[in-house]
């Protein structure tokens, strides 16, 4: 499934927000790159807030709990910036949950991981099953609160779906070499200023941080989905390939000429309204 819009997307952000992510000054003015307004169709109800495990977190839709882990990069957005993904899901027969978790440099390592774990527990304390799901930093703490959620020996959700995850803080994929110039938005530079900022010193292999390192036995299925030409493609390459090492039932798609994060263009674009479709019905099915 090819159209016009993921090329006139890569397009505008390799020259509106790429060059303002490269001559941000500060975290503070990359963040304001990120913060694009896309179009989204409201769920009936619209979004309300509330606190769950103290986090505050927009919630959307009615149907089965799905807690939606936003990306980016550990110092980047919050939960309106993601409407277009939550509205899609609840429009689908879901309970959205979008925490506004804490972000570096203010709070770094592990405060994000603190706060998903504070929402998901406070979440599965109402009793059903729960799915999960995140974009790029979004995640890969959707990938670190299993782990640390299994270690536990607490209940896992009943899948997971994960958008171009980023799931290795030292940026050691190949693709984030070969595809240094065709990814519309990020540099490797980009990547290792966010996950320094993010780490503060933490070692970008601890698990918590950089769960490709852990060993992923025992997760749920996880479907995971990125663009063949983004930085973080290998993330979700590398991710799919020991969680089948380990046992675990992962589908990988790699999806021709889209930006990262395209599912975020819903409401324009043929390709993210697939890809969020395939996820709703991955996790629907899961959650029975």
């Amino acid at each position: 499934m090819k159209s016009l819009a993921p090329r006139c997307a890569c397009k505008l952000l390799a020259r509106r927000v790429k060059p303002r992510l490269i001559g941000a000054a500060t975290l503070k003015e990359a963040a304001r790159a990120f913060a694009l307004k896309l179009p989204f169709e409201p769920p009936a109800g619209g979004f309300r807030t509330e606190r769950l495990g103290g986090v505050r977190t927009e919630v959307c839709g009615a149907g089965t709990p799905l807690l939606y882990l936003h990306g980016g990069a550990y110092f980047a957005g919050g939960p309106r910036h993601y409407r277009p993904i939550a509205g899609f899901f609840a429009a689908r027969g879901f309970e959205v949950f979008t925490p506004a978790y804490r972000l570096a440099p203010r709070h770094p390592f592990p405060a994000a991981l603190e706060d998903a774990l504070a929402a998901y527990e406070a979440l599965a304390g109402r009793g059903g099953p729960i799915a999960l799901a995140g974009d790029s930093a979004g995640g890969g703490l959707a990938l670190a609160l299993m782990l640390a959620r299994r270690d536990a020996g607490l209940l896992l959700p009943v899948a997971a779906a994960l958008f171009s995850p980023w799931t290795d803080l030292s940026v050691t994929g190949a693709s984030a070499r070969e595809n240094e110039g065709r990814d519309p938005l990020f540099t490797r530079r980009m990547l290792k200023i966010a996950a320094r900022a993010y780490l503060a010193g933490a070692k970008a292999d601890d698990p918590r941080a950089s769960p490709l390192c852990g060993d992923l036995t025992g997760l749920p299925p996880l479907l995971l989905h990125a663009g063949e030409d983004e930085l973080l493609r290998d993330d979700a390459v590398r991710l799919a390939e020991r969680g089948q090492a380990c046992g675990v039932t992962a589908r990988l798609v790699l999806w021709p000429e889209v930006p990262h994060c395209w599912q975020l263009a819903a409401g324009l674009m043929e390709e993210a309204r697939a890809s969020l479709g395939e996820a709703a019905a991955f996790l629907r099915d899961a959650a029975g």
